[in-house]
């Protein structure tokens, strides 16, 4: 039962992630899908190009505590005790099954966003310090370039190099996890990066207003 237990947990923190936040708000409040739209990705940056600010900013929030509510289902379980490694590696199962669940989301067709605000939701789950370090460089990045996927992949893979050379974690399992979020950021972003080396990436923009542009 304890095995059928751990599954059960892991399929909902996978369940929540497939929570499709861009898609629902956009159906529901604008009568499009914004897959339809702008990247044809079901995303937050996505929702804020597309739909505006006054939707952009609730889907990103959503999208991050699914990822954070994820992780914390671990509180549901009694099968670890917090000091120990095992504790810290369901911890990772959980955060892994929402990052799967945002991508390939069950609710809207297997067809997802790239991951960004629910692997935020997750890293501050699992290591809120070393998050603030992320969420830094990420806005850094974003200021001095203007592209949100470059700012990503660039903060995706400061995690791992935080963890080492900064909080020296104790924990492998969490750097491989680490490492392995920073290569979903690659798979996810594998337009974006053919974009940005073609010069045609289009810069991040705040719209106050819904404005939507045809899919590129």
């Amino acid at each position: 039962m304890e095995g059928l237990y751990k599954v059960l947990v892991i399929l909902l923190a996978y369940l929540i992630g497939s929570i499709p936040t861009s898609v629902w708000v956009g159906k529901i409040f604008y009568g499009v899908d914004v897959r339809d739209y702008g990247s044809g990705n079901a995303g937050a940056t996505n929702a804020m190009r597309t739909l505006g600010a006054k939707a952009g900013i609730p889907v990103f929030i959503i999208d991050m505590l699914k990822g954070y509510l994820a992780v914390r289902l671990l509180y549901l379980t009694h099968f670890y005790i917090p000091e120990t490694g095992l504790f810290v590696d369901f911890q990772l199962y959980l955060g892994l099954a929402a990052m799967f669940g945002h991508i390939f989301p069950v609710f809207a067709g297997f067809r997802g966003g790239k991951g960004v605000a629910t692997l935020s939701g997750v890293v501050f789950a699992l290591h809120p310090y070393a998050a603030l370090f992320v969420l830094l460089i990420w806005a850094v990045t974003l200021l001095i370039f203007r592209y949100v996927s470059l700012s990503s992949m660039i903060a995706g893979f400061s995690f791992p190099a935080i963890l080492i050379f900064v909080y020296r974690t104790q924990y492998p399992s969490l750097v491989i996890f680490a490492f392995t979020l920073a290569a979903l950021m690659l798979f996810t972003h594998q337009k974006n990066i053919e974009r940005l080396m073609r010069g045609q990436e289009k810069k991040f923009k705040i719209n106050k207003n819904k404005t939507i542009e045809n899919k590129t």
